[in-house]
C-alpha cells in the first residue's frame, strides 16, 4: 500500500503551521519494481538554444540514449511557453517518441513553465490551466503516486519529465557526471552510511514537512542508509549527504558539506523553480543553487503554491523510492502528489541503490 500523503495544511503561505506533536514514525510504503533506464528515456533538444544542443548531445553520448529516442525541436528562449506553443511541443513528443519511452529529459533551462504550470509537469501528466485562476488551490493528483512499475506511459499514460538544467554548460556536464558516478554505488550498502538530512527550521510556514519526517536512524530494510533529523540553526558537520530537505526562503551557504554522487536536495518555498533568476544574496533561493552545491536533482515551484504538503516532495516517499533502486527522476516524481506547479530538474537516470546488472563485467 502506498504511503499516505497528508491533506492540505494551510490556504495561504504566510499562515503558520502547528508544531508536530505525534511521535515520528515510518509510514507504509509501496514495493516498487523495475526502473526507467536509458533504453526507456526520451531526450528533447531545443536546436534554437546552444546550451540545449551541447548539453543534450553530451547527455545522449554519455548515457547512450538511442538515436530514435532523441527529438529535436525549436522553442523560444524565455521562461514560459504560451499554451499554443506548449500544445505543439506536446503533440510533437506524442507523435515522434517511440511508445516504449516511459520518461523524458529536457535538455534546457528555459522554458520551464506554461503560464503558471511547470513545463515538466505539463508534459508529464497534462496541462492544468485552471490552476492559474487560484494557484493556492488543490491541483490534480498525479496518477504516478499510485503506480509502482517502470512503464508509466504504457500503463497510465504518464511520462515523468525532468530538465537537465544548470547555470552553465560546464555545470550541467559536471551534474551529469556526478549522476553517472552514483549508479549502483550503494546497492550493497557501505561501511559508512549515506545520510538523509531532514532539517527543521524556525520558519513556521515553510517547516510544514517536519511532521512527515521519519525518525532518526537506519532506513528500514536498507543497509548503509540513515536519516538524521537536524535543525537549520545548528546543523552538524554534514557528511556523505545523499538527501537534504529543509524549509527556508534561503538556505545559508555552504549548502551542506560533503555530497555523495547522486545527492538530491530541495527547500520548501514559493519561487524556487524560477530557473532564469540569477543567484541572489537575498530573496528566495533558486533550486539551481543545489545543483551548484553538488546535488544532481532538485524540485521547486514556478508559481505561488502556498504550503500544501502535496505540492512538495514527501520526505519518506523520496527516501523510500530512491532506496529501492529507482532513478532520481522516478523517486522525485513518486514523492509529489500535486506536481502541476513544480519543476523537476537534474540528471534523471542517477540510481545509487540500483542493483548491478547481472551482465555487468566484474571489476
Amino acid at each position: 500500500m502506498a504511503l499516505a500523503f497528508l491533506g492540505a495544511v494551510q490556504a495561504a503561505e504566510p499562515a503558520s503551521a502547528p508544531a508536530a506533536t505525534n511521535e515520528a514514525r515510518w509510514g507504509r510504503v509501496p514495493r516498487f519494481y523495475g526502473r526507467i533506464t536509458a533504453n526507456e528515456l526520451g531526450l528533447v533538444i531545443n536546436t534554437a538554444d546552444p546550451y540545449s544542443v551541447t548539453v543534450g548531445e553530451y547527455y545522449a553520448r554519455r548515457r547512450g540514449i538511442p538515436a530514435e529516442q532523441i527529438l529535436r525541436v525549436q522553442l523560444p528562449l524565455r521562461a514560459s511557453l504560451t499554451r499554443e506553443e506548449f500544445a505543439a511541443l506536446d503533440q510533437a513528443i506524442r507523435n515522434q517518441m517511440p511508445e516504449h519511452v516511459n520518461g523524458l529529459a529536457l535538455a534546457w533551462v528555459t522554458p520551464y513553465a506554461v503560464d503558471c504550470n511547470a513545463l515538466t509537469s505539463a508534459l508529464g501528466m497534462g496541462l492544468q490551466p485552471q490552476v492559474c485562476s487560484n494557484s493556492c488551490a488543490a491541483t490534480r493528483t498525479s496518477p504516478y503516486t499510485g503506480y509502482f512499475g517502470a512503464k508509466p506511459w504504457l500503463v497510465i499514460g504518464l511520462r515523468p519529465t525532468m530538465q537537465l538544467a544548470a547555470r552553465s554548460v560546464p555545470a550541467a556536464m559536471a551534474m551529469i557526471e556526478r549522476g553517472m558516478a552514483s549508479d549502483h554505488t550503494l546497492a550493497a550498502g557501505s561501511a559508512e552510511p549515506a545520510m538523509a538530512y531532514l532539517a527543521a527550521t524556525p520558519d513556521a510556514a515553510r517547516n510544514v514537512r517536519e511532521r512527515l519526517f521519519p525518525p532518526s536512524g537506519p532506513v528500514p530494510g536498507v543497509a548503509g542508509f540513515e536519516v538524521a533529523r537536524v535543525r537549520s540553526e545548528a546543523l552538524p558537520a554534514m557528511r556523505r549527504t545523499l538527501i537534504y530537505q529543509t524549509g527556508l526562503v534561503r538556505v545559508p551557504k555552504p549548502l551542506g558539506g560533503e555530497w555523495l554522487p547522486g545527492a538530491l536536495a530541495d527547500h520548501l518555498t514559493s519561487a524556487g523553480g524560477l530557473l532564469d533568476k540569477p543567484p541572489a544574496t537575498e530573496g528566495q533561493m533558486n533550486i539551481l543553487d543545489w545543483i551548484d552545491a553538488g546535488a544532481i536533482a532538485s524540485y521547486g515551484t514556478v508559481s505561488e503554491p502556498c504550503n500544501h504538503l502535496q505540492k512538495f516532495p514527501h520526505p519518506q516517499m523520496l527516501i523510500a523510492a530512491y532506496a529501492q533502486g529507482l532513478s532520481a527522476l522516478e523517486a522525485y516524481w513518486h514523492s509529489v502528489a500535486w506536481p502541476a506547479q513544480g519543476v523537476f530538474v537534474g540528471e534523471p537516470l542517477a540510481a545509487p541503490f540500483a542493483p548491478v546488472p547481472a551482465s555487468a563485467p566484474t571489476p
